[in-house]
């Protein structure tokens, strides 16, 4: 590990992480594949930097790691580091744009989200999965009803209240296999 190093661009992944490490004037002086329990000891022995993490999923998680060592963390979108890959891109190349795109003076980055920001994030996004499945079973069983000749109201509420009242009065309709068992 060397001391001058004032900047450090992460690459993230599931299971192996690329860094790129810069001193003051943009020159890397750092590079370096960890596999996940590989970060964890260069973390401990690094002093303060300002570390690069592209925004996304475990970066937010990886952010609130860093700062308990009491580095300076900066999370960019992807689009934002985009123009700083030089070459083809590569897991390595992105560590070193991340590096050289938290330089930047005018740059924007993402803040941070705290443990209890993501739980309720979390909840939002199961919340509208759920909802979203009730939607789809709703709309077949509209469309299985439907070939039967039972025309149901639109909409979950009212479906709820009209379905099996429908289905008692026109079970004469069904079969025993698309219907209701007797």
């Amino acid at each position: 590990m060397k001391q001058e190093i004032s900047v450090l661009g992460i690459d993230i992944a599931k299971r192996v992480f690329h860094a790129v490490g810069m001193e003051n004037r943009g020159t890397v002086v750092y590079r370096k594949r960890w596999s996940r329990h590989d970060r964890m000891p260069f973390r401990a022995k690094l002093p303060p930097v300002r570390i690069g993490i592209e925004a996304c999923g475990g970066a937010h998680y990886w952010a609130r790691r860093f700062w308990a060592y009491g580095h300076e963390v900066q999370l960019m979108a992807p689009q934002c580091v985009k123009p700083y890959v030089k070459s083809n891109k590569n897991d390595s190349r992105d560590a070193e744009a991340i590096a050289e795109a938290v330089t930047r003076p005018t740059r924007r980055f993402v803040p941070a989200k705290d443990v209890d920001q993501q739980d309720i994030q979390a909840l939002h996004r199961v919340r509208e999965r759920l909802i979203g499945e009730r939607t789809a079973l709703v709309n077949a069983v509209h469309g299985l009803m439907h070939e039967y000749g039972m025309v149901m109201p639109n909409g979950v509420a009212k479906f709820r209240q009209a379905v099996v009242g429908k289905l008692e009065a026109e079970k004469d309709k069904l079969t025993p296999l698309g219907g209701v068992p007797r």
